[in-house]
């Protein structure tokens, strides 16, 4: 599978309730967006059920989970999971996995003692069995015994994982077929993050395209560096002014374009939290989309 490049899409926050999910999918659609992301946030909606229902309500939009928590699914699980769903609707889902938030996996019983080895075990096994593969293993974490899926997907879709530290991005570059970066990363941030997954794929032997992912937080509006502030206050990144982009679409398709000049693939815009499910946000979304063509 192969996504176009210098993509451009929103963010479904977790901090709106399932429900709201069908109006807001089709909302990215008709105002023109191609990609719209959902987030697997402890103890919220189910990424793989969100998934599914809005590929389902929609006839084009991409939908990319980013992420689902490894230590929450098995690994065999999970591959049923996004074979079923890239079956359904091919070429329209873009997986991502990562180690979540290690408190609430703590919370459930599930926090590992190396996250690094279980995104190694687990990513490495993921795209075997959605390759189609018959895959034994006897890990520190994932055991596989000849597992096999009865219905793997026609195409396999690329497998993302998050990445945030120096050792976890490189391991992304390792592993995966591409990376997820967290929003407040600033451009500087993006340029160091696509070095160290090169990094990491050097030392692995692998070639070809690795798909970098971020997001980013923005504003619309005529007071929006005054809620980026209160955003930046929230986050306890007072006065980071380079994590948030704000002003008019014009401005923010100028900031967009600059994390495209550092690597990434794809910018994926994020409302702060108190924007959420605008309609205002949506139009923002498919002007800056238009504007970095």
């Amino acid at each position: 599978m192969t996504l176009p490049s210098r993509r451009v899409g929103a963010i479904f926050l977790p901090d709106l309730p399932p429900e709201q999910l069908r109006a807001y999918a089709q909302g990215a659609e008709a105002a023109g967006i191609d990609e719209l992301w959902l987030w697997e946030d402890c103890f919220r909606e189910g990424a793989f059920s969100s998934a599914a229902a809005a590929l389902a309500w929609t006839e084009h939009l991409r939908i990319g989970i980013g992420i689902s928590p490894m230590p929450l699914r098995n690994v065999a699980i999970a591959a049923m999971e996004i074979a079923t769903v890239e079956r359904m609707f091919p070429g329209r889902l873009i997986p991502g996995v990562g180690h979540g938030v290690l408190s609430w996996m703590g919370q459930v019983g599930a926090r590992v003692a190396s996250p690094l080895t279980l995104m190694r075990e687990y990513v490495t096994a993921l795209r075997a069995l959605l390759a189609g593969e018959t895959v034994s293993a006897s890990g520190r974490y994932v055991t596989l015994d000849a597992v096999a899926l009865d219905w793997p997907p026609h195409i396999p879709p690329l497998v993302l994982a998050a990445g945030e530290g120096p050792k976890t991005l490189a391991l992304t570059g390792e592993v995966a077929d591409g990376t997820v970066v967290t929003g407040g990363t600033t451009v500087a941030q993006v340029a160091a993050a696509r070095d160290l997954i090169a990094q990491g794929r050097r030392d692995a032997g692998r070639s070809g395209t690795h798909e970098v992912v971020v997001y980013v937080a923005v504003a619309f509006g005529a007071d929006a560096e005054a809620r980026a502030a209160v955003q930046l206050q929230d986050w306890g990144k007072s006065g980071e002014t380079d994590r948030i982009l704000t002003g008019d679409p014009q401005r923010i398709a100028e900031g967009v374009v600059e994390y495209f000049d550092a690597g990434a693939d794809a910018v994926i815009l994020q409302p702060l939290h108190r924007d959420a499910g605008h309609d205002s946000f949506f139009a923002g979304v498919a002007e800056v989309a238009r504007l970095v063509g």
